[in-house]
């Protein structure tokens, strides 16, 4: 049986499909495909969380799930297709075995698409890029959610894409957060309006080799495909502009910037403290329309007058004004707008000294964002580097720095390029000494401490890694939880 010819209407008995990964997006595509008829095999080498539980339940209606050590070595015989989770490389073993043999490799995401209700076209608006992404798709549902609309913000963040796209009561939009690895093993996926916030070095512990950025660029532009309304990019970032120009879109689609200076036509940006669009009124040649403050930006997020949040709410207003969305709306759902936890978040003030956790900024770029913020600061950085080097972050904050805890596996990198461009900026290694790994907890409340030392009234301590967390924490979450306690601890 076909899989590239069948859709939601049709059944998929006779079809054998593997899904490879059992995390939310892989348990999401193998119940779905269950549902529909497949004989699904579900493969994973985890049995962390609740997969077990999961497991379980999906048994008892028929699935076939293997978890544990070898579960993924070997691709079953005669499969149809294989859906794989997001992360899994092309030379995982499975996968690469399902490419010799000629079995379409999709990702959640497409199977998604394929999935859609041919008797409701509901749109999608999708966001990518290294640094911003969640905090877009959340502005952006606001802003839909305050148009009227039923919105849901789904794929890297809120609900998988086939869990919304099978709920008998249709939406009335999307809004989508799409990884660099979603979007590798998506094909056929047409948005109707599209974003790629920056473009950073990121991921290359698996994007590797020589063409790792430009492979890593390459996934992101996936997401332009097709895209019927506006291809949204960021004026300081001229990859995103390239990618926008390579891409293969719909007739009439237009290119899109947003810019944190004055808005050229077609464009939005801003106008002194006003985000103004120069892109979706019809005067646009010779005036701009107020969408909101900066001020609005933050009534209910004390981070949103930040540069890096204006930028990601002009991306979201790029997006929702492509739909059709009016400029109160724009406003109303901005105001509304909450940020997740872990994002430029004040946690304590004590003694002239704010700290704010910013552990999602897994990457050089997204801290070197969080630090442009701030200043003066004592930045608290380090943990899983995944290929970066922080030569170019450096070089960019030194000026602002107080001094710098460093902590994780990692943290010599940092340390190197701190020794090279800011040498008379003073640093405090937590865990150097350690032989066996630092139990996250404790390292925190030595962190705080090391930074309360550095400190001076007027300063910010920012924990803003550059790095990912999974060396000490179970994930950035957990950090940031870690530092938050520490820090009201001491407080």
């Amino acid at each position: 049986m076909d899989p590239t010819i069948l859709g939601r209407h049709d059944s998929w008995e006779g079809v054998r499909a593997v899904v490879a990964g059992f995390g939310v997006s892989g348990f999401a595509a193998a119940d779905n495909l269950n549902h529909l008829g497949a004989d699904v095999i579900a493969l994973d080498e985890s049995e962390a969380g609740d997969r077990p539980e999961k497991a379980e339940l999906l048994e008892v209606l028929g699935a076939d799930v293997r978890l544990g050590s070898g579960a993924t070595d070997a691709l079953p015989d005669e499969v149809d297709l294989l859906v794989a989770s997001p992360g899994w490389r092309p030379t995982a073993p499975l996968l690469a075995q399902a490419a010799a043999r000629g079995v379409p490799i999709w990702g959640e995401v497409e199977l998604a698409w394929r999935l859609r209700d041919p008797h409701q076209h509901t749109p999608w608006l999708c966001v990518t890029g290294t640094n911003g992404k969640t905090t877009t798709v959340r502005m952006l549902d606001a802003i839909l959610r305050a148009a009227g609309l039923r919105s849901v913000a789904v794929g890297n963040v809120g609900l998988p894409v086939v869990e919304a796209v099978m709920d008998p009561e249709p939406y009335d939009v999307f809004a989508v957060e799409l990884s660099s690895f979603q979007l590798h093993y998506t094909d056929s996926m047409a948005a109707e309006a599209a974003a790629v916030l920056n473009i950073a070095e990121d991921h290359l512990d698996w994007y590797t080799g020589p063409s790792g950025m430009t492979d890593y660029a390459a996934d992101k532009g996936r997401i332009y495909r097709g895209v019927q309304r506006a291809c949204v990019y960021n004026a300081a970032d001229p990859e995103t502009e390239r990618l926008v120009r390579a891409a293969d879109v719909v007739e009439g689609a237009r290119a899109i910037g947003f810019t944190l200076g004055m808005p050229a036509v077609g464009m939005v940006g801003l106008v002194e403290d006003i985000l103004a669009d120069r892109a979706f009124i019809e005067q646009r040649q010779t005036s701009a329309a107020e969408l909101c403050t900066i001020g609005d930006l933050a009534l209910n997020n004390p981070g949103g007058a930040a540069p890096h949040m204006v930028a990601n709410a002009l991306a979201a207003a790029a997006l929702a004004r492509a739909h059709g969305v009016s400029q109160a709306a724009v406003r109303d759902g901005l105001r509304a707008f909450r940020p997740d936890g872990h994002r430029i978040a004040v946690v304590g003030e004590a003694r002239g000294v704010t700290w704010v956790d910013d552990s999602k900024a897994t990457n050089p770029h997204a801290a070197q964002s969080s630090l442009l913020a701030y200043d003066p600061v004592v930045w608290v950085a380090g943990g899983l580097a995944k290929g970066a080097t922080f030569d170019g972050l450096v070089l960019a904050v030194r000026e602002r720095l107080r001094g710098v805890v460093l902590l994780g596996r990692d943290r010599d990198l940092i340390a190197g390029a701190l020794s090279r461009h800011a040498p008379d900026v003073p640093v405090i290694v937590v865990g150097d000494d350690e032989t066996d790994p630092v139990d996250g907890g404790h390292a925190m409340e030595r962190v705080v401490a090391a930074a309360a030392e550095l400190s001076r009234p007027g300063d910010t301590v920012l924990l803003a890694p550059g790095c990912a967390s999974m060396d000490m924490f179970t994930n950035y979450g957990e950090r940031g939880d870690a530092f938050a306690d520490a820090v009201r601890r001491r407080l």
